[in-house]
């Protein structure tokens, strides 16, 4: 297979990729005198249209899409989006409007964020909802931030949270940057919190759990009520990671299990594309305990109209520029008002059954650390497979070779060797099998011949990368006076 070359290698001096007439308009005299201009690029391909055009586009084929088929990606809920809700946030009174527009400009806009923060307070069960935070991570830092206001009002903010070994990588850093340290709880065999350990932990320097529900594992937390009654039997409060919403939406309720703060991922859970670094939204709902700290503004529904509130002097204040991103909650509530209350009931029972369809099938060919059931993903390993050498990363390998994106990789850290699959509701019964076909035709490969998978990939477009080289020494730049050391040249295919 022959490489796509960089833009840079198809430069020629004097290519232009279009030209304009000559200006037949009267400069401006000093119009420009204060500013620099620049005359040139330095270093800049010089190419025609065609040869970008043309270029881009097959890069654009190579790429591996939601479109194209079936992302198993654990815990990142990677599932299809119906292009309608894009169509909705493209129209130019959602897309166009300006940031810093006057209220009585956006009744509009103001309006959907309304309903939409009335539609998760619904399906969470929580007491208010905040849209502003705008990421998944951001959500966390934001709960956190409320549950230390909460405690220093009460006269101690407390030195320690709590986290279980199956939680949310994240989690963690949030409650260090809120000032705290951070303990963790062991699974235990089930794969689920300890209560033993819990109650022992629990003392008066906890300032609050943060527990992920379903956990990485996709086991379902069962003793979520008797941890949150524990939790604040201590004068802690309890956060919940709602990044497993999936798995839960229109069947139960967080603020139905006594949690004090939620996070959730719209770009996950509730239409938008998930991945490529953007855009995200993760905003925040709280039960009345924690109401008065929300973030600034707050969006409240007048006789006169919607306004924003900003006399709220519990507030943690402003956690960002503007409000949100705004176009991904459009999405949310196109996604959820289509759906309604028994749509989204039955895209969770789907997520279910799809993922225990696929564990079920693939039970015996590959290893479980934790039998207890699951819920949207399960999570197998490599131990049979390491038997012949082969490990979690040949596997995922190889599974490009059948047309396929990998499984999230050697996550959560409590299984080694980790395979994280979740199949979303959106894949069809024809769509499981072919990726269960494909993980069962790789574990016979790894028994019959183990160096196929440790060569894999071999049909795709770029062969095995040297990834810790790559990790340790990244070469992210085209340096024309030695292109032999750039990117392109180093992943030459074999």
């Amino acid at each position: 297979m022959i490489r796509e070359p960089l833009i840079f290698e198809l430069s020629d001096p004097g290519k232009k990729a279009f030209k304009l007439p000559q200006l037949d308009v009267p400069q401006q005299e000093g119009l420009l005198e204060s500013l620099p201009v620049r005359q040139d690029i330095g270093d800049f391909p010089e190419v025609s249209e065609i040869e970008v055009v043309r270029h881009f586009t097959r890069l654009s084929q190579a790429n591996y899409c939601i479109d194209i088929g079936m992302y198993p990606l654990g815990s990142c809920t990677m599932k299809y989006n119906p292009k309608v809700n894009e169509m909705v946030a493209a129209m130019s009174g959602l897309a166009g409007i300006h940031p810093a527009a006057a209220v009585d400009l956006i009744q509009g806009n103001l309006a959907i964020s309304h309903d939409l923060e009335e539609s998760l307070k619904e399906i969470t069960g929580m007491d208010a909802v905040s849209l502003q935070p705008s990421a998944g991570a951001q959500g966390e830092l934001v709960g956190m931030m409320l549950i230390r206001a909460c405690l220093e009002e009460r006269g101690n903010p407390r030195k320690i949270v709590l986290i279980p070994d199956s939680a949310h990588g994240t989690n963690p850093s949030s409650a260090h940057i809120c000032g705290y340290k951070v303990q963790e709880i062991k699974s235990n065999e089930a794969g689920t919190v300890d209560m033993e350990d819990l109650d022992r932990m629990m003392n008066e320097d906890v300032a609050a759990l943060m527990v992920t529900n379903p956990n990485t594992l996709g086991v379902f937390e069962q003793d979520i009520c008797r941890i949150t009654e524990l939790v604040h039997s201590r004068g802690g409060l309890v956060y919940m990671d709602g990044a497993n919403m999936n798995a839960l939406m229109g069947v139960s309720r967080p603020g139905d299990m006594g949690v004090d703060v939620i996070h959730l991922n719209l770009h996950k859970t509730f239409s938008t594309p998930h991945g490529g670094g953007g855009p995200g939204s993760g905003p925040v709902g709280v039960n009345s305990l924690l109401e008065p700290y929300l973030p600034l503004p707050v969006i409240t529904k007048q006789d006169s109209g919607y306004a924003f509130d900003f006399d709220r002097p519990k507030s943690i204040g402003k956690v960002r520029a503007f409000y949100g991103n705004f176009l991904v909650a459009v999405k949310a509530l196109a996604y959820i008002l289509t759906l309604g209350p028994e749509g989204l009931k039955e895209v969770a029972e789907i997520a279910v059954l799809n993922a225990s369809y696929i564990r079920k099938c693939l039970e015996g060919e590959y290893h479980l650390k934790y039998e207890t059931p699951t819920m949207h993903e399960c999570v197998f390993d490599d131990k049979f497979q390491k038997l012949h050498g082969v490990s979690n990363l040949d596997i995922a390998k190889r599974l490009i070779d059948y047309d396929m994106h990998p499984p999230t990789m050697s996550f959560p850290l409590i299984v080694p060797g980790a395979l994280m699959i979740e199949p979303t509701e959106t894949e069809s019964k024809e769509d499981l099998d072919r990726f269960i076909e494909a993980m069962l035709a790789i574990s016979r490969e790894a028994k019959e011949n183990p160096e196929l998978l440790k060569g894999a990939p071999h049909s795709s477009y770029v062969r095995r990368l040297d990834e810790t080289s790559a990790a340790r020494n990244p070469i992210l730049r085209w340096n024309p006076e030695n292109p032999g050391k750039t990117a392109g040249r180093d992943r030459q295919l074999k």
